[in-house]
């Protein structure tokens, strides 16, 4: 394989031409101060080439930890992008016996990361050492799909229907094994709080685990299972400012985004959107919800919540788009797409300048080692 052209740059895109010239800006009526409406570049700020990215739905192959780092599986290989210099390093490669990469995702540090394989095994790598420490093995029958972290607990789920909670530090690693799903496992994420865990799979079934409900005596593990979706359930996001709202998004078939109630089980809402929903991403600074889609746009779309009233819709992918991270500010998204393409939006605006009284505690990961 060619591998000067993995995550390379692709020429850039025009600069996006101005509807109102600065000139005639005075020009126009005076009404009373209000909030200045953001421009939502059209076309992506960045493009870059990933070769040998995986066309499955079912797979988790993208993220962006918080050291500014994002990794990207590219069949056997993963790869680090650090946003900050534009560097990719080679982490590790899997041999084909073991491999594909199947997912990947951050610890909290930004510095470990969990990598899931086709073989149903774990590993954990060190970035800034460049080395392995250790292995999670026995616990799944088949490929690792979805993954998730809570603290020091590595969730981990799979092609043979189980959740796995991981406790990292400790040599007996399996703590509890969530049973629901009875196909694979292809969304899992943790609340805020890191009390619920949703899961979502391929048996177009959407769970809402409780901590306290799965370690307790009930009849249950879970605590709600919705059955609305008619589809896949791969695409998951909490939302950020109200921690008991939960968007969902179903696969070919359903094609819709649904917004729960965590506590009650209850379907607040339910947009069909035309398209298979492959990743959900939730503005941390606006009321808005990003959405990534397959045939026939594969197109990333900007919805107002809760009105869901489209805001915009980014186009460029030419086929769909897999997968999408969110940068640690909140506003750059990338998202990867099976046309080998990784793309970065500036759809959520730019960060905002941090106010003097925040400087001694900018940073929630400042005592960990950075990668540079």
């Amino acid at each position: 394989m060619n591998r000067t052209r993995i995550l390379a740059f692709k020429n850039k895109p025009p600069t996006p031409v101005e509807l109102v010239p600065h000139e005639m800006s005075s020009f126009l009526p005076q009404s009373k101060p209000i909030k200045p409406r953001r421009h939502i570049p059209q076309s992506s700020e960045k493009t870059l080439d990933a070769p040998d990215i995986l066309d499955d739905f079912y797979l988790n192959l993208l993220d962006w930890g918080s050291s500014n780092v994002l990794s990207i599986a590219l069949g056997n290989t993963l790869y680090l992008w650090d946003a900050t210099d534009g560097s990719t390093t080679e982490l590790m490669t899997i041999d084909d016996e073991n491999g594909p990469i199947t997912s990947v995702r951050w610890a909290p540090d930004g510095r470990h990361i969990a990598i899931g394989l086709n073989n149903a095994d774990v590993q954990l790598w060190d970035t800034v050492a460049n080395r392995k420490l250790r292995t999670l093995q026995g616990g799944h029958r088949a490929r690792v799909g979805s993954l998730d972290w809570n603290n020091h607990i590595l969730t981990t789920g799979a092609m043979d229907g189980l959740i796995i909670n991981n406790d990292v530090r400790v040599r007996s690693h399996i703590i509890e094994t969530y049973r629901g799903h009875h196909r694979e496992v292809c969304g899992l994420k943790w609340s805020a709080s890191g009390q619920q865990l949703a899961s979502g799979g391929n048996d177009n079934l959407l769970y809402i685990w409780d901590r306290s409900v799965a370690s307790s005596n009930s009849p249950t593990q879970w605590l709600h299972r919705l059955e609305d979706h008619t589809a896949a359930v791969k695409a998951l996001a909490w939302c950020p400012f109200q921690g008991n709202l939960l968007a969902s998004g179903g696969g070919r078939g359903d094609e819709c985004i649904k917004f729960w109630n965590t506590h009650t089980g209850a379907c607040l809402n339910s947009v069909d959107t035309g398209s298979q929903v492959c990743s959900l991403l939730w503005n941390t600074n606006e009321r808005e919800l990003l959405s990534s889609h397959g045939f026939t746009q594969n197109q990333l779309t900007l919805w107002k919540y809760p009105s869901m009233v489209k805001i915009a819709e980014l186009t460029g992918h030419t086929s769909r788009v897999l997968f999408m991270a969110q940068s640690p500010d909140g506003c750059t998204v990338a998202s990867a797409a099976a046309d080998e393409t990784l793309r970065f939006w500036n759809v959520f605006g730019n960060p905002e300048v941090a106010k003097p009284t925040s400087k001694t505690n900018s940073e929630p990961f400042s005592n960990i080692n950075r990668i540079r």
